[in-house]
């Protein structure tokens, strides 16, 4: 769980703090109508620097667990103006190296909307998110190990998946399945990348440029999408060669056996209420569907949620969003989910529902 600080705006509306970090993964929900604790793997304040978030997490465990050849995903769920994007990318245009400690970005407005991707601190290298995090651990290992590194991006923005790394207009991109790859889409464009500058200039720039955002009550870069970026991960274990009674010379070294893994980040669009947003017209019609899509999510994980034995009939098939996530949900792969809150006693309702969401998500088990 991550808790984003207080916005500009809701301290000065008056808001009040309604949730607490207890330690040992524990948040405490208080007003004067709600009193609820819920336990989890770990809870950030808004104090907590983007580097403690990616190693507290796990994020660097899932990062070489990808390496070693498993289906690793990590998702970002909350409600509109969370903290999702920034969790994951940090503020758009980052490009350095280093990863000093430095917590949200701060500023005189720059916390109004901490799911924008826009700062005053963007140059700021310790404000970089667990992608870019993630991508300098497996740069640094693809230069010892060598690594054969590419990536896709997509968005699924009302119902249509749509890739976001090619240069032409927008277009939907068809969504096939079959009994080896599972469901996939047809199409997608695929890049090799080898520095760190150019992963982040293709995918986090270019392609998130390409996404698409709109301005409302509660988010001034609210994303209108579910943005899916997939690292694939080629290495091989090694090369063998050894020396026997029968061949005292050494047998000439032959390459190990390949490992194939796979990286996935997810940033959910914010759940969204339209009474609140003031959505409408194409904005409201763009709310529906992402909540639609993340009602769907939310049935499939309560499901899963359920011991094996009294599991019925995953509904993967009901919405895109969860069709490309099925093998993450309840296949073989190891999956983390951060879900980002606000602390406002304004967004109580959004709060607690992230929760309980959360709750049912860590109840959920894979066989990596």
């Amino acid at each position: 769980i991550r808790v984003r600080p207080l916005t500009c705006a809701e301290t000065r509306r008056g808001d009040q703090h309604a949730v607490h970090s207890l330690g040992n993964g524990t948040v405490h929900v208080s007003t004067a109508r709600h009193d609820a604790t819920f336990t989890f793997s770990a809870v950030f304040d808004a104090g907590t620097s983007q580097e403690a978030v990616f190693e507290g997490s796990g994020m660097r465990q899932l990062v070489e667990l990808a390496v070693e050849g498993f289906s690793c995903t990590v998702f970002a769920y909350g409600q509109t103006g969370s903290g999702k994007t920034y969790t994951l990318m940090g503020p758009l245009g980052q490009v350095a190296h280093q990863l000093p400690a430095v917590g949200w970005a701060a500023g005189a407005d720059t916390v109004q909307s901490v799911d924008s991707v826009a700062s005053p601190q963007s140059d700021a290298p310790g404000l970089l998110g667990l992608m870019q995090r993630s991508f300098s651990c497996l740069l640094e290992q693809s230069h010892s190990t060598g690594l054969a590194l590419s990536a896709s991006y997509l968005e699924i923005y009302n119902e249509q998946v749509r890739d976001l790394l090619s240069s032409g207009p927008p277009r939907s991109l068809p969504l096939r399945w079959s009994k080896t790859r599972g469901f996939y889409v047809e199409n997608q464009l695929s890049v090799d990348f080898e520095s760190l500058e150019a992963i982040i200039e293709l995918l986090l720039q270019a392609g998130s440029q390409r996404r698409r955002t709109s301005a409302h009550a509660l988010n001034g870069h609210s994303s209108r999408s579910h943005a899916i970026l997939t690292v694939r991960i080629h290495s091989r274990a090694g090369w063998m060669g050894c020396r026997t009674a029968a061949s005292p010379h050494n047998v000439p070294p032959q390459p190990g056996p390949s490992k194939q893994g796979t990286l996935c980040f997810v940033d959910l669009a914010g759940s969204e209420r339209v009474k609140d947003t003031g959505s409408s017209g194409e904005l409201s019609v763009e709310a529906n569907n992402i909540n639609r899509s993340l009602l769907a999510l939310g049935h499939c994980i309560s499901l899963l949620a359920k011991p094996r034995g009294k599991r019925t009939h995953i509904p993967y098939r009901d919405s895109k969003l969860t069709r490309l996530l099925a093998r993450s949900l309840g296949g073989s792969g190891v999956t983390l989910m951060v879900a980002c809150i606000s602390p406002s006693s304004r967004c109580l309702s959004e709060t607690l529902s992230t929760l309980h969401y959360a709750s049912r998500a860590r109840r959920v088990t894979t066989r990596p």
